[in-house]
């Protein structure tokens, strides 16, 4: 299908891009690198009447370590995460993630503050930035807030962002040493959305049990959702396959998959508890220094 007529607007500057759309209202949408929108409104899912090209305005593509956050400006590129040897060093769960998202042809103009705007619970980052606790800079006419990345996803496509609002930046905490993280998504054909995934961030302590663990799961709710009980089942126990299948059970709980073209609800269920074990262990060799 043919997305309907619309106004294209350039902003040089921020506050310029939010003058904008004060004025347009809920007539306009945020473009970025357009992979999560543009679909959509060739499927007539979003039918806004001006788009606001952020993208050519300097100084919103960074990747740099601040203030003990990885932060990641909202026109960074998926191909820089993917491309930085530190990156790969330090966040191998981002690396994991950006790689499984579409092409490289996507992945070259998608940006990861798009993903997580558009507000999809099928799109790859909002699980890995549940499962590393992220915080969300949003900018507007009065100035920046910051908000955690729980109170981010409000509703299905919906976010925290308010009229007039941009997303602006992403930070990550610094992981620990001995830290480890894994993503794991099962598709129908390369770059697809989701059957289901799970995002699996851990540090372990001296002892070698689990010392904190986040987990995310990608396209089976209404939201992307965090796995509380299966997080909280594994702080301070010893690395098991025992306790990984535990872990896997919970995760599924938590899920509310549906019937769909990409498999009936039972099946993501059983995909949740297998993926899970797996990028457990897989998370648990990281932080060990095992691969």
């Amino acid at each position: 299908m043919i997305p309907p007529t619309f106004d294209y607007l350039v902003p040089a500057t921020l506050p310029e891009a939010i003058a904008l759309l004060h004025e347009h209202g809920d007539e306009a949408k945020v473009l970025a690198g357009g992979h999560s929108l543009i679909p959509a409104m060739r499927l007539r899912f979003a039918e806004p009447s001006h788009l606001i090209d952020i993208s050519h305005i300097p100084g919103l593509d960074y990747v740099r370590e601040e203030g003990g956050f990885l932060k990641i400006g909202t026109m960074a590129r998926e191909v820089v995460l993917e491309d930085l040897p530190w990156i790969s060093e330090r966040y191998p769960l981002l690396v994991d993630t950006t790689k499984m998202i579409a092409d490289p042809q996507v992945r070259n103009l998608a940006t990861v503050g798009g993903n997580l705007a558009h507000g999809d619970p099928a799109n790859d980052h909002p699980a890995t930035m549940l499962a590393y606790r992220a915080e969300i800079e949003i900018t507007g006419a009065s100035g920046a807030r910051i908000v955690p990345i729980d109170e981010f996803f409000t509703d299905f496509f919906t976010t925290a962002l308010e009229h007039g609002e941009i997303l602006t930046e992403i930070r990550i905490p610094i992981p620990p040493s001995r830290s480890g993280g894994c993503y794991l998504k099962v598709e129908r054909k390369v770059g697809d959305y989701a059957a289901a995934a799970v995002a699996v961030q851990l540090s372990l302590a001296a002892d070698g049990s689990i010392e904190q663990a986040g987990i995310g799961l990608t396209n089976v709710a209404a939201l992307p959702t965090r796995a509380v009980d299966a997080e909280n089942a594994l702080r301070g126990q010893q690395p098991s396959d025992a306790l990984f299948a535990q872990a896997g059970q919970l995760a599924a709980d938590a899920s509310s998959p549906a019937d769909d073209l990409r498999g009936s609800a039972e099946y993501k269920l059983t995909l949740i508890r297998e993926l899970i074990q797996r990028a457990l262990r897989r998370s648990v060799e990281r932080a060990q220094g095992r691969s």
